[in-house]
């Protein structure tokens, strides 16, 4: 009878220990999973195209992420939904469980890079940006500017200059420069499109693209909000009694790499396409990328008699209507740099 008894208490011991056994190990997958990776800061981390289970796992144990405990493989198949990750360049961040790692692998949401252009910055400054970007392809540098207006879709353009928003643009890992550039085009394109379809009306413009030329120098003239508009107007009415603009930053941009920080009256005596002090009407393109505030001020400018303007030392600028009252303007600017010597 004993003997009896013995045999049916076994298997029942032995399912015990079984089950036992498997709850233990389930909780132990389970701390796995919730346990915090090992990270001290912020980490940008990469999972190739092509990664199956276990190269992820030599990943995570590769960046000591994980420790080499073989349970990842039993996780996946306890919780295979955190097996479907995608290939993609992810940021990780201190205090994340493996879990909260898998889940956003699976969910595909890849780390978002920011870069910064800023109004009246240039191709040239634009181009060592994109150069300096982290995750970014770079392709431009391998490209002519006739391959790269063709690879925008600006084959009628002349110059890139001046067609490229001002902005901050988002991008993943991956994303090539050319494909920030045509972000950026895309966006000043309409924005000039929709500026040139509201302009006032009777303005000396020949086109939107003159329009952009006219905003382009009001960026560089002034930094002001409240002045734009009257920087415009000048402009603006000196276009209107066929006046040269005679615009400092259109001969700076001019003299390319031989500007040094001061304007020569040689540079000003200099003719190129630039010179506005020896050119009629605008510069042949852009002299840097505008924004929005001096695109609207080409097309909205101030209603004003003004066809002068000079620093007041003050980081603002005189305006005034007559030679005479400009040269005053001009001598009282000079007299205040002495006296801040």
């Amino acid at each position: 009878m004993k003997l009896k008894k013995r045999i049916f208490i076994l298997p029942g011991l032995l399912i015990a220990i079984v089950v036992m056994v498997f709850f233990s190990f389930m909780k132990k997958i389970e701390n796995f999973a919730d346990q915090e990776i090992n990270l001290s800061q912020e980490l940008i981390f990469t999972v190739p195209a092509g990664t199956g289970r276990a190269g992820l796992e030599a990943l995570l144990i590769q960046d000591r992420l994980i420790e080499d405990n073989q349970l990842l493989p039993w996780l996946f198949r306890v919780q295979p939904d955190l097996a479907k990750f995608k290939a993609g360049t992810y940021r990780l961040q201190k205090g994340m469980s493996l879990k909260a790692v898998l889940q956003l692998f699976s969910s595909g949401k890849e780390a978002q890079f920011a870069i910064r252009f800023v109004e009246g910055s240039r191709l040239s400054d634009w181009s060592k940006i994109l150069q300096s970007a982290s995750y970014l392809k770079h392709e431009i540098e391998n490209k002519t500017s006739k391959e790269l207006l063709d690879a925008l879709g600006m084959k009628e353009a002349e110059s890139l200059e001046g067609w490229f928003y001002p902005d901050t643009y988002l991008y993943t890992a991956g994303t090539s420069d050319v494909e920030l550039l045509k972000r950026a085009h895309n966006k000043m394109k309409t924005v000039v499109g929709q500026e040139w379809e509201n302009r006032e009306k009777n303005l000396p413009y020949k086109s939107a693209y003159e329009m952009l030329i006219m905003a382009s120098i009001i960026e560089k003239e002034t930094a002001i909000e409240a002045e734009r508009t009257k920087v415009a107007s000048v402009f603006v009415n000196r276009l209107r009694l066929k006046m040269r603009l005679q615009t400092d930053p259109t001969v700076i941009y001019g003299l390319g790499e031989k500007y040094t920080g001061t304007i020569f009256r040689s540079n000003l005596n200099t003719l190129t396409p630039y010179n506005t002090y020896m050119i009629d009407g605008l510069p042949p393109t852009p002299i840097a990328m505008p924004g929005l505030a001096s695109i609207k001020a080409a097309a909205h400018p101030a209603v004003t008699e003004y066809l002068y303007f000079v620093a007041n030392g003050d980081g603002g600028h005189t305006f005034t209507t007559n030679l005479v009252a400009h040269n005053k303007a001009v001598s009282l600017y000079r007299q205040r740099l002495k006296q801040d010597k």
